[in-house]
C-alpha cells in the first residue's frame, strides 16, 4: 500500500464524513427552529437542547471540513532515513504480543481508519503520545509508551 492511496483513501472517507455531517447539521437546525422545540414552560428544554445539538454538528462540520483542507494541500514525501519517521510516512508497528498495525502519521483526524484489501490503516497525529514517539524513528527502533498505566512497547517494522 503506497502513502498516494492511503492519501486518496483518508480524502474520500472525509469527503464522505463531510456530506453526512452537513445533513446532521441542516436536521439539527431543522429541529431547533421546528414549532414543537418551542417550550411550553420553563422547564421545556427541547428548544434549548436541539440548539445545543445544532451547534454541536456545526462545530464537527467546521473540524471535517479543517481535515479535508490539510489533506487536500498535504504533499506526501518519500520516506528519508536520515531524518527518521515524518509527516506523511505510513508506518508500520507490532506490539509485545506481536500484534501488527499500520499507521498514518497525518496532520489532522486522528482515529480515523480507512481499509484498503485486507490491511486497515489508522491516522494518528505528530501530537498523540504515540505519534510524538515516532517522530525521527526509524525501522528497527523500538518505541516504549506508558497508556493508561501500562507499559506498551512497539518496534517499527517498515516506514514508506
Amino acid at each position: 500500500m503506497s502513502k498516494a492511496r492511503v492519501l486518496q483513501l483518508i480524502l474520500a472517507r472525509l469527503e464522505d464524513d463531510l456530506a453526512l455531517a452537513q445533513v446532521a447539521v441542516q436536521t439539527a437546525h431543522e429541529a431547533a427552529i421546528h414549532e414543537e422545540s418551542i417550550a411550553e414552560n420553563k422547564y421545556d428544554t427541547r428548544g434549548l437542547e436541539a440548539a445545543y445539538l445544532a451547534a454541536g454538528q456545526s462545530r464537527r462540520l467546521e473540524e471535517i471540513r479543517q481535515a479535508l483542507n490539510r489533506y487536500r494541500n498535504l504533499q506526501p514525501r518519500p520516506f528519508d532515513a536520515g531524518r527518521g519517521i515524518q509527516l506523511t510516512d505510513l508506518v508500520r508497528l507490532v506490539d509485545g504480543q506481536g500484534v501488527e498495525q499500520t499507521l498514518f502519521l497525518g496532520p489532522d483526524a486522528a482515529g480515523l481508519k480507512v481499509r484498503d484489501g485486507d490491511r486497515q490503516v489508522m491516522v494518528i497525529t505528530p501530537r498523540s503520545p504515540l505519534g510524538q514517539r515516532l517522530l525521527g524513528r526509524g525501522e528497527g527502533d523500538e518505541i516504549e509508551l506508558t497508556l493508561s498505566g501500562a507499559l506498551q512497547r512497539y518496534e517499527v517494522l517498515e516506514v514508506g
